[in-house]
């Protein structure tokens, strides 16, 4: 399950394309919370919102440690160089500081209203301080922003591999794509 020297490991590319889903997913749900009926329809999309986040976060800590047990294939020289080099080096840093922080402010909003967090229905943390409503309500201001950053970041990811491919026609794109889709 190594990757080769020009592309990412077949679990590498899984948890990549999992976390886009799942972020999405969280994402969008989101959006919509606060519109949805308010009882068990709201309810539930809330225990859902919070489960999507917690399955970022799981799906992140196993891609950290695949990546400290099969490091990625090293960066591949392109037209843009070592500034190339630079930012798709801070991209990627952002990208995986932000898949940490915006859960982290979601489960600090749910504190913050007094409420538990609970680990996939399974478990319940309570919170560990009281209610507070306008820390509730700032938390959460923090909690969208950071999660809109986070997916226009991951669309100008997105966008920057198109280019990659479309425009600079190198092999950035296809190293991450799943075998299938490239057609190798």
């Amino acid at each position: 399950m190594t990757p080769s020297p020009a592309r990412y490991s077949r679990p590498a590319k899984t948890f990549h394309w999992l976390t886009v889903f799942f972020v999405f997913a969280a994402w969008g749900l989101g959006l919509v919370g606060d519109d949805l009926p308010r009882g068990s329809i709201r309810h539930l999309g809330e225990f859902i919102h919070i489960l999507l986040g917690e399955t970022v976060v799981l799906l992140l800590l196993l891609r950290l440690v695949w990546r400290f047990i099969t490091p990625p294939p090293p960066l591949e020289p392109t037209e843009l160089g070592l500034a190339g080099a630079l930012a798709t080096r801070a991209v990627h840093l952002a990208l995986y500081g932000l898949l940490l922080a915006v859960p982290v402010v979601g489960v600090v909003t749910l504190f913050n209203g007094g409420e538990a967090l609970s680990i996939y229905g399974l478990y319940d943390i309570p919170s560990p301080w009281p209610k507070n409503r306008e820390l509730k309500h700032n938390s959460k201001e923090i909690h969208e922003l950071l999660a809109h950053i986070l997916v226009v970041l991951a669309l100008l990811h997105a966008a920057a591999a198109l280019v990659h491919h479309y425009v600079f026609k190198d092999r950035v794109l296809k190293r991450i794509l799943p075998r299938l889709l490239v057609g190798e």
